[in-house]
């Protein structure tokens, strides 16, 4: 089963994703801040991370560098209801991660991470 990493200030978007995910046979693991986030990323392994960009005045993109300094791999699903995440396509470093735009259907949420996954295996070739 594969886990995935879901951090969003708003718990009822957190709720909303872990039902979605748990229905597709998703183990969650849920955190409400960058602080959080980084403690649960730190404590255990992930095979995909859900991060909303904006967080309780943090930016969600500091804490997706932090994870790709340790896991550059890891497939990334940036959501956001505040902006259009058109630019995360557009910046090299980004240039992977999949952006989803609030609010979002479950099957775009089930599409944004199978593009995910995709968008990460594209990127470990491109690297060997």
């Amino acid at each position: 089963m594969s886990r995935i990493l879901v951090i969003d200030d708003q718990a009822d978007v957190r709720a909303m994703i872990g039902i979605v995910l748990r229905v597709h046979q998703y183990e969650i693991v849920e955190a409400d801040s960058v602080e959080a986030g980084l403690k649960a990323f730190e404590g255990s392994s992930f095979d995909l991370a859900i991060v909303d960009i904006f967080l309780k005045g943090t930016n969600g993109f500091d804490f997706i560098k932090m994870m790709r300094e340790r896991i550059p791999e890891l497939p990334i699903v940036a959501i956001s209801g505040m902006t259009a995440l058109d630019f995360v396509s557009s910046s090299p470093e980004f240039s992977d991660v999949v952006g989803l735009q609030k609010p979002f259907r479950p099957n775009d949420l089930v599409r944004a991470i199978e593009a995910a996954k995709v968008s990460s295996r594209r990127r470990v070739a491109a690297a060997q």
